[in-house]
C-alpha cells in the first residue's frame, strides 16, 4: 500500500478504532486525528457510575492518552477545530488550543464527529446548575456541583439521564425525572415492559414524570426551580439528558449526501464524496428488521463501522451490515436490555406478529440468590423472531447478546426450542427463559393456525350447504363428492378405530358425516399437553 496522508476528524469510538486498525494494515502512511476535547479514548457510558461512586475517579475511564497512540505513529491533536474543508485540493483548515490556525494537506479523509447533545429550547438552560451529560469535563461539572444539592430535575427519560439520575437518588439527593412521551425508553421497550421498571424506581428518591413538559427552568443566576406542566418544582440542579443528533456540518459542507437522519454511507462506509469515509453517530444506517434507515447512536456500532473502514481503506472489501441495535442498562439494582423492533412499531408496520410475556428466574429456583427475570418476545407469524425485551436484576446482557445472535441469523421459534444452551444451578435454569418464550410465541402461532382452519371449514361448510340447495344430476353430483376428495385437507383428525383422514377444510357429503360419526370412537379424545405446561409438570419452570 502506498503512503498516504490520512487525517481523521473526531476521536471518539469509531475515529479512534478506525486509527487503531489502519496501523494494523498499514505502517507506512501518516495519521492524523482531530478532537475539540482535552480528553480521548474513553467511555461516556461509565460517566454515570464515576458519579454514583462504583468507579474511583474519571481517570479511571480514561483508557488511553494522546501520547500512547504517539508511539503507534499516530498524532492526536486535541482542543483543535477543524475550521473548514476544501476537497477540491484536498486540504482542510484547522485552529490549534492556542488559538491558531493552519493548513493541511490529505489523501484520505474520515469523518467522525459524533453527535452533539440535543439542547432543547427551554427558557432559563442557560442558567448557572443546568448541564448536559456528553464528556468527562460534564461529569466533572456535575459530581462537584451536586454535593451541595437537594433536588435534581433530569429532562429525558433515556438510558444515560436514568443510570444518573439513579446514582444521584442514591446518594440521598431527590430526583425527578420528566419524560415528554407515554413511557420511559420508548424507541426500545414497549410500555408494559417500561411501567415494570418505571414501578422498580418510583418512591426511592425518584419521581418519575411521563407526558409531561419542561415549561422553564426558573431563577435569576441559578437555577432555583422548574416548571413541568404549570407545577413550580423546587431545584438546585438541572441535567439535560434529552438526546443526541448528528453532527454533519462539515461533511455537509463539502457536499457529502445526507439521508433521511445523518450522513449517508455505502457498506464500505465511504461518502458521495470520493476518498471520504464517515463512521459513527453522525452516520445513518439500515435496520435489519424493517430495511428502513435509522440511526444506531451505540458505541458498539462505532466500534464496529471504524473496524470495516479501516479495513475497506487498507484495500480489504468487506461491508458493514444492518443493525439491530441491541442495548442493554443497568440502573440501580435492575439490569434492562432490549434488541430488534418494539410491538408498537411491529404493529404500527403492519406486521402480523405473535407475542409472548414471561416471569422467569436469573437461577434455579431452589438455589439461593434467585432473581426474577421478565422477558418479552416478538415473532411474526412464521416464527421469524424480529424482538426481544428483558428486565431483571441479573443475567440479562449475555442473554441479549444470545437473543442478537438468533436474530442476526434469522432462526425461527422452532429453532430456538430445540437449540442447546448451558445450564447449572447457581448461573441459569435448566430450560432457558429464552426457550420459554419462544414456546409460549409457537403455541399462540398453532392456535392461530387452528383459528384460521376453523374459519375455512365455516366459510366451506356455508358453501356445502349453498350448493345442495341447488338441483343437479346425479353425475354432476359425484363428481363434486370426487372432487372434493382429492383436495388437500390441512387439518385433518385420525380416527382411531377406521384410521381415516377427515377434511377440515373440505367438509364431507351429510351421508360420509354420518358415518364417520357412527364410526368414532366413544373414549374422550387425550387432552393435550402444551410444552409450556409439560415443563411446569415437570418443576423445570414456575
Amino acid at each position: 500500500m502506498n503512503s498516504l496522508n490520512i487525517v481523521i476528524i473526531g476521536a471518539g469510538a469509531s475515529g479512534l478504532t478506525a486509527a487503531s486498525n489502519i496501523r494494523k494494515y498499514d505502517d507506512e502512511s501518516q495519521i492524523i486525528v482531530f478532537t475539540t476535547q482535552k480528553h480521548v479514548a474513553y467511555s461516556p457510558c461509565a460517566i454515570p457510575y464515576v458519579i454514583g461512586g462504583h468507579i474511583d475517579s474519571f481517570n479511571d475511564i480514561i483508557m488511553h492518552k494522546p501520547e500512547e497512540y504517539l508511539r503507534k505513529n499516530i498524532r492526536i491533536l486535541t482542543e483543535s477545530k477543524v475550521c473548514e474543508i476544501n476537497n477540491d485540493i484536498t486540504e482542510l483548515t484547522y485552529e490549534d488550543k492556542k488559538g491558531n490556525k493552519q493548513n493541511l494537506k490529505y489523501d484520505k479523509l474520515v469523518i467522525a464527529t459524533g453527535g452533539k447533545p440535543l439542547i432543547p429550547p427551554i427558557p432559563g438552560k442557560d442558567l448557572e446548575g443546568v448541564f448536559k451529560v456528553r464528556t468527562v469535563e460534564d461529569g466533572e461539572e456535575i459530581l462537584a456541583y451536586s454535593q451541595n444539592c437537594k433536588n435534581v430535575i433530569l429532562v429525558g427519560g433515556g438510558a444515560i439521564g436514568l443510570e444518573l439520575g439513579s446514582e444521584l437518588a442514591h446518594k440521598g439527593i431527590k430526583v425527578t425525572i420528566a419524560e415528554m412521551m407515554p413511557q420511559l425508553f420508548p424507541r426500545s421497550f414497549d410500555k408494559e415492559m417500561s411501567d415494570k421498571f418505571q414501578d422498580h424506581l418510583q418512591g426511592k428518591n425518584i419521581e418519575i414524570l411521563t407526558s409531561s413538559a419542561v415549561e422553564s427552568i426558573n431563577g435569576e443566576t441559578k437555577v432555583e426551580s422548574v416548571t413541568i406542566d404549570g407545577v413550580e418544582k423546587p431545584a438546585d440542579m438541572v441535567i439535560l439528558s434529552t438526546g443526541v443528533r448528528p453532527q454533519t456540518d462539515l461533511a455537509e459542507s463539502i457536499g457529502c449526501e445526507l439521508g433521511q437522519f445523518a450522513i449517508k454511507v455505502n457498506p464500505h462506509m465511504e461518502t458521495s464524496v470520493p476518498n471520504v469515509y464517515a463512521a459513527g453517530d453522525c452516520v445513518e444506517v439500515t435496520n435489519a428488521i424493517t430495511g428502513d434507515i435509522t440511526l444506531s447512536p451505540l458505541g458498539t456500532t462505532a466500534v464496529r463501522q471504524g473496524i470495516i473502514l479501516a479495513k475497506n481503506l487498507a484495500g480489504h472489501e468487506i461491508e458493514f451490515q444492518p443493525v439491530l441495535n441491541s442495548t442493554v442498562s443497568q440502573i440501580g439494582e435492575m439490569e434492562m436490555g432490549a434488541v430488534g423492533i418494539t410491538q408498537q412499531e411491529a404493529e404500527k408496520l403492519g406486521i402480523p406478529i405473535v407475542v409472548s410475556s414471561i416471569e422467569s428466574l436469573s437461577r434455579a429456583r431452589y438455589y439461593p440468590g434467585s432473581k426474577p427475570l421478565y422477558l418479552k418476545l416478538i415473532a411474526k407469524t412464521d416464527g421469524t423472531i424480529i424482538g426481544c425485551q428483558m428486565f431483571g436484576q441479573e443475567a440479562v446482557a449475555e442473554r441479549v447478546d444470545t437473543m442478537t445472535a438468533i436474530m442476526s441469523q434469522k432462526l425461527t421459534c422452532d429453532d430456538v426450542v430445540s437449540m442447546e444452551f448451558s445450564y447449572a444451578p447457581p448461573v441459569s435454569t435448566v430450560v432457558d427463559p429464552i426457550a420459554q418464550a419462544a414456546a409460549e410465541c409457537l403455541e399462540k402461532i398453532d392456535a392461530l393456525d387452528d383459528e384460521c382452519c376453523c374459519e375455512c371449514e365455516e366459510e366451506s361448510s356455508q358453501e356445502s350447504a349453498e350448493s345442495d340447495e341447488c338441483p343437479v344430476e346425479e353425475n354432476n353430483n359425484e363428481e363434486i363428492e370426487k372432487s372434493s376428495d382429492e383436495e388437500c385437507c390441512e387439518c385433518s383428525d385420525e380416527s382411531e378405530e377406521s384410521g381415516k383422514e377427515e377434511c377440515c377444510e373440505c367438509p364431507e357429503a351429510e351421508d360420509s358425516e354420518t358415518t364417520s360419526e357412527e364410526e368414532s370412537s366413544d373414549e374422550p379424545a387425550e387432552k393435550t399437553t402444551s410444552f409450556t405446561e409439560y415443563l411446569r409438570n415437570q418443576g423445570l419452570i414456575n
